[in-house]
């Protein structure tokens, strides 16, 4: 893979064989973005756990105590009152039937969550095969079906992240911006830690947390001690 200058040369800031304590890494990510806008930040966390099986899933939702810093684009599924409800609450588009007919014919993707009440579960079901995949189906489990569509707003839009384990047992999930700094990145790196070490399948044998590592959009990864991880 081509790699960059300014990447090459971030990345001999960064010593390949340690595992750094997270204030020191999110230093070395913030020292090590080099790009024109505004990283994002990352942490990617292997667990030692077998997603395949239903009893070792590891899936939830939390309020960054920072936010990510990105704006957040919310659809909400719902019919009557709710749809006033969702739209007082500031979701972006709102609707039911139409909305599938624009997502089914016009490939439309404007948004970033999607929230839906229990009663339209039955519609949002049929995108399925197109939300699924791209991550966007609501679920209780991260509170985007619920009844309370102004709540589920509120938080998606303070800062609320979905993790879940990928096929290869990794976690994905965006904790903050270069520019929020050190501090504000490890306190939202530890509420997301915090969630997923409270997560853990009672199933799960072994280390749980095998690696994290965080990086930028374009920098690269360091790794932290994630033996000095507590929830």
């Amino acid at each position: 893979m081509f790699r960059g200058k300014k990447y090459l040369d971030s990345a001999k800031l960064i010593d390949k064989s340690k595992a750094y304590d997270s204030a020191e890494a999110f230093d070395l990510v913030i020292k090590t973005a080099k790009a024109k806008f505004d990283e994002t930040v990352e942490a990617h966390i292997k667990l030692g756990v077998d997603s395949r099986h239903a009893d070792q899933q590891v899936r939830g939702a939390i309020v960054l105590p920072h936010g990510t810093g990105k704006t957040v684009k919310v659809l909400v599924f719902a019919k009557g009152d709710k749809l006033s409800e969702a739209e007082a609450a500031g979701a972006d588009y709102f609707g039911g039937e139409e909305l599938v007919s624009k997502i089914q014919g016009e490939n439309w993707f404007d948004f970033d969550v999607v929230v839906a009440t229990p009663d339209m579960m039955g519609v949002v079901g049929r995108l399925g095969k197109v939300l699924g995949p791209k991550g966007l189906m609501p679920s209780p489990k991260a509170g985007t079906v619920t009844m309370d569509v102004a709540k589920a707003i509120a938080d998606i839009k303070a800062g609320k992240i979905e993790y879940r384990l990928d096929k290869t047992n990794i976690i994905h999930c965006p904790i903050g911006k270069v520019s929020f700094g050190t501090q504000k990145l490890s306190e939202n790196f530890n509420a997301l830690m915090g969630a997923i070490i409270k997560a853990k399948p009672a199933a799960a044998k072994g280390q749980y947390l095998k690696s994290v590592v965080v990086a930028s959009t374009m920098g690269p990864g360091v790794k932290i001690n994630s033996t000095k991880i507590s929830g």
